[in-house]
């Protein structure tokens, strides 16, 4: 049996074509994802270069991952910005969102102002316990009722509301989902990530017109930040700690999962450990950290952060003022500037990433406070994106420069990681394999040596 692992990126189109009898990813091609016409030319262009290869094609099963036409785009409404609408947004970025609008204190008509600039794709509704305080939850309902706004939404609060909220929301597409805050100190995303990735299949996919045939709805498993973390997950299942850093023209996301005893071992993301529990699973998305799109902002965070000598910028002036987002590097010169900009965007975002560990005076007493996610303990720390992958055995000294230049800062970064590059783009296709074929799926995590 074959299958076909399809991601329809932003920018390009990648297929690895793997043989499930063997648990190999025996060939990848990519084209630019043509979105201009119809996404699934891009996918036929793909399939003749691996006929070429002698890959067999032909009746080979088709799962995809898309986050063309600006992937998914989530609103979060909650109660309180550092409590359920905090744990709203990790929901959301664990399900592959990018999160454009957070609105707190429940939504009012200032509030459908901003969700109408933000244009989200669906909105996600959390806040209060189970059997807590539902009044703010109940008038977000209401007043996403009234506007109109045409956005499937999930809830995600207090379930002993969730009947009022669904009658409330009766002429709106939604699914309810069980609370993600059920208790003080508890966090449960799983259940409304389920949601969250349901909703973008039916109504999303569809609502982007990014083709004309049915075939790409129904070969679409996920958003592609959301499958790609259900691979590291995947490889985390063996009992090893990984993060990943997949570095793209616009954005550089950051996927951790550590084990158990290691995520309960602080609060995260400055919450309280009374409050929200810390998640085994995160994601986070640095919208202003990228080597096309985002390289100005690239280039002045690692001023503003120290992350730069004198060489590089010398190196980083001209490159970044020339760039384009089809540019690639063809001199020496161009090659090492553009490095030295994906370093700084990996050191970055590894630093946004992690947990702070600082001393604080308190009551006259030093106590060492611990906030935000812990990684160091992570043992595999391994490097994504098309500027790694060109050269993985560059990708990988340039990942550690960037864990070395990250360093000193009072974050928890990872401390003794083993280094790898996801040279064959493998990570995509495990998370596509995951729930459908899991033998499969861990056979190409071991590739990463786990």
């Amino acid at each position: 049996m074959t299958v076909l692992c399809v991601d329809f990126g932003s920018t390009f189109t990648k297929v690895g074509w793997v043989d499930a009898d063997q648990a190999e990813l025996r060939a990848t091609v990519a084209v630019p994802t043509t979105l201009e016409s119809d996404v699934l030319d891009g996918l036929a262009t793909c399939c003749d270069l691996l006929r070429r290869q002698g890959c067999r094609v032909d009746g080979a099963e088709v799962l995809a991952s898309s986050s063309a036409g600006g992937g998914l785009r989530i609103a979060v409404i909650g109660n309180e910005r550092l409590v359920t609408s905090e744990a709203g947004s990790r929901v959301s970025l664990s399900s592959g969102g990018h999160v454009v609008e957070v609105i707190s204190g429940g939504l009012d008509a200032s509030g459908v102002g901003r969700l109408a600039a933000a244009t989200p794709d669906l909105l996600l509704l959390v806040g209060g316990t189970d059997g807590g305080n539902a009044e703010t939850l109940l008038r977000s309902a209401q007043t996403i009722a009234a506007a109109h706004l045409q956005l499937p939404v999930v809830v995600a609060g207090n379930a002993a509301a969730a009947a009022e909220v669904s009658e409330l929301l009766s002429s709106v597409e939604h699914l309810i989902a069980a609370n993600v805050v059920p208790e003080i100190g508890v966090f449960a995303p799983d259940d409304a990530r389920r949601r969250v990735r349901q909703l973008f299949l039916t109504h999303v996919i569809g609502g982007k017109h990014l083709s004309r045939s049915a075939e790409f709805a129904q070969m679409v498993r996920g958003a592609t930040p959301d499958v790609v973390l259900r691979g590291v997950e995947t490889i985390a299942a063996n009992g090893v700690a990984v993060a990943v850093v997949d570095v793209g023209g616009a954005t550089t996301d950051v996927h951790s999962v550590l084990q158990v005893d290691a995520a309960e071992g602080a609060p995260e993301a400055g919450l309280s450990r009374e409050v929200v529990a810390p998640s085994r699973a995160s994601r986070t998305v640095e919208g202003d950290l990228g080597v096309r799109w985002s390289a100005p902002a690239t280039l002045s965070h690692g001023q503003a952060e120290g992350l730069l000598t004198a060489a590089d910028r010398t190196l980083l002036d001209m490159w970044v003022s020339t760039l384009s987002p089809s540019r690639l590097p063809h001199t020496a010169a161009e090659r090492a500037a553009d490095a030295v900009l994906a370093t700084i965007a990996v050191a970055g975002a590894l630093r946004r990433h992690s947990g702070r560990s600082e001393a604080l005076l308190i009551a006259g007493r030093r106590v060492l406070h611990r906030s935000g996610v812990d990684l160091r303990e992570v043992e595999l720390l391994i490097g994504s994106g098309g500027v790694l992958r060109a050269d993985p055995t560059a990708g990988v000294r340039l990942v550690s420069d960037a864990l070395a230049r990250a360093q000193g800062t009072g974050r928890m970064l990872p401390e003794r990681p083993r280094v790898a590059v996801d040279g064959d783009y493998l990570l995509s296709p495990i998370g596509l394999l995951a729930e459908q074929n899991p033998a499969v799926a861990a056979a190409l995590a071991a590739s990463f040596g786990t």
